[in-house]
Formats: structure tokens, sequence, C-alpha cells
């Protein structure tokens, strides 16, 4: 599996856990006994990695919502966010830009007509504010 099917897998992952609010461990579980679902280690480490760093991921969203709330963003934008905010401050290996253009390529499969442009603006400004080289954890 590509880093980007493994991408797309956690982001779907991660959307059900969105919209249920269920562990990623119960989402996992459920994916594997209905779908056969078995993820590789790249999209688990993105699905827990998000869970376990969802409070200061979604403090960084909301401080760069220009005018916006984060319960006003679209369940698939947030989703699509937090994936990349994670990727972007915690996973050293991955720069920024590819985080950033990973999350504008979903949004263009996945989200609305003004999500790609939505979804770059602020990843660039989180990305600028909180995620540079030294930043990451």
């Amino acid at each position: 599996m590509t880093r980007r099917e493994a991408r797309e897998q956690a982001f779907c992952l991660l959307f059900q856990e969105t919209v249920s609010g269920d562990p990623v461990d119960d989402i996992l579980r459920a994916a594997h006994e209905a779908r056969d679902l078995v993820p590789d280690s790249f999209t688990e480490g993105l699905c827990y990695g998000v869970e376990e760093h969802k409070e200061d991921i979604d403090r960084m969203i909301e401080g760069n919502l220009k005018g916006w709330n984060i319960r006003r963003v679209s369940k698939v934008a947030l989703t699509l966010l937090r994936l990349a905010v994670y990727e972007m401050c915690y996973e050293k290996d991955i720069p920024v830009s590819v985080s950033i253009n990973e999350a504008v390529e979903l949004s263009k499969a996945y989200g609305g007509e003004g999500d790609p442009a939505y979804i770059n603006g602020v990843l660039g400004s989180i990305a600028k504010k909180h995620c540079g080289p030294e930043e990451k954890k």
C-alpha cells in the first residue's frame, strides 16, 4: 500500500471517528470485522496519532479559522485538517508541503467545491505558526 492509499484509508477511518465519536480502536476493530480491513502501520499510526493529539490539533485549527468556529467546519474538512496538522506537527519524516498537498488532493475527492482552497489556506497558516522543522515533536 502506498502512503497516499494509507493516508486515504486513515482519512476514512478518522472521518468515521469524527462523525460517531467512537474511539479509534473500536472503529479499526469494526472495519476489520465488517470489511476485512487490515490497515498498515502508517495508517494506524496516523489514526492513533490524531486521536492522541486531537485537543492540541483542534486548538491549532481553531486559532487559524478566520471568523469561523471549529463547529462550523464540515466534518470532511475538519477530518482532513486534523490529519494534515498531525502529520505536519508530529511526523518528522513527512515534509509539511507533502502533508498540505495530500490534504488538498483528498479534499478534491471527498470535500465540497471550496474545500481545497479553504484547507490549503488554513494549513498554510498553521504551518507558518506551529509546524516549522524545530516544532515537530
